[in-house]
């Protein structure tokens, strides 16, 4: 499947971005957020981008989402299952 955005080439200009890189990072983006609703699994969401787990995980922070968002009751039945 390819989606396709119109995005005027003023907007790439003030993010001082080439349509690639654009496009990149629109999709890092979308995995990004993908993942964040629990629809992916890290490592789809990873592999949608074209970047290994770690990678991918490692790019979180810098969108504000955490690795692990369990609250304290799931947290302590993983532990407890573990």
């Amino acid at each position: 499947m390819q989606i396709i955005v119109d995005v005027p080439n003023h907007y790439l200009d003030a993010m001082h971005r080439t349509p690639e890189s654009f496009a990149q990072e629109a999709k890092l983006a979308m995995a990004v957020k993908l993942f964040e609703m629990k629809l992916l699994s890290s490592g789809m969401a990873a592999n949608l981008v074209g970047l290994d787990r770690v990678a991918f995980l490692s790019e979180l922070q810098r969108f504000g989402v955490p690795m692990i968002d369990m609250d304290d009751d799931e947290l302590a039945s993983d532990i407890t299952h573990a």
